[in-house]
């Protein structure tokens, strides 16, 4: 997956702690996780009928899924960045699905999606890692 880092993956994890040390594959790995998170406490909040803070963390999570995507690196001629930007986008609808219709089904199956994506992500060899030319792949 090739990113490009802007501003605004630093200020969406920077309260996870850890951003100042975390470098570019660092920052997509704690974006992951803190949407992860957010989705698990979402549907806590959704089967309690909790709609306010339901609404909230899915609505953080959007922007996450949102951020992730907004960082892919376009310049990289794969067709990996098409498909994730498709994935993410299908994310992103799902997410909102899943918030409007109090749909716990569409906020496991975006989890389900995001957990394979990080853990191909979490994978990528140290090498492969700094190498933007070839576009860093999850």
């Amino acid at each position: 997956m090739a990113f490009g880092y802007g501003a605004g993956a630093y200020q969406q994890v920077r309260s996870h702690g850890g951003v100042e040390s975390a470098d570019a594959h660092g920052l997509i790995t704690l974006l992951m996780d803190g949407a992860l998170e957010r989705l698990v406490r979402a549907r806590g909040h959704m089967q309690r009928g909790e709609v306010a803070a339901k609404g909230e963390l899915v609505g953080r999570c959007i922007a996450i899924v949102g951020e992730l995507r907004n960082s892919l690196d376009r310049s990289v001629q794969t067709p990996l960045v098409d498909q994730l930007d498709a994935l993410y986008d299908y994310m992103g609808r799902r997410l909102l699905h899943a918030n409007v219709h109090d749909d716990a089904d569409a906020l496991v199956e975006v989890g389900d999606l995001l957990q394979k994506l990080r853990d191909s992500w979490v994978r990528l060899p140290a090498e492969a890692r700094g190498q933007r030319a070839a576009g860093q792949a999850a």
